[in-house]
């Protein structure tokens, strides 16, 4: 009696083999559980105000302006120094 309760034990604690899933549903599983995440992470952004925004935003156009009257003038000089070099091979 002990070797049959051993065995349905046995039995009972054994896995059955999981059904096999088709690919698109394992694909649509992980895409739902992806939007959901995206969805969580979303949540949880600090957005900045827009005093923020304009502020950065002004930063950032002075930061370009500068950054283009310097390689305007780096231009300027190296086609200076250029036309120098040509006019003294002629």
């Amino acid at each position: 009696m002990a070797k049959e309760n051993a065995k349905a034990a046995e039995k009972k604690t054994e896995k059955k083999p999981a059904k096999k899933q088709s690919v698109l549903t394992a694909w649509s599983q992980k895409a739902l559980k992806f939007f959901r995440d995206c969805k969580g992470e979303i949540t949880r952004i600090t957005w900045p105000t827009p005093k923020t925004v304009f502020k950065n935003m002004g930063v950032v156009l002075v930061t370009v302006a500068v950054m283009g009257l310097f390689i305007f003038a780096l231009d300027m000089g190296f086609m200076g120094l250029l036309g120098l070099v040509m006019d003294v091979a002629r």
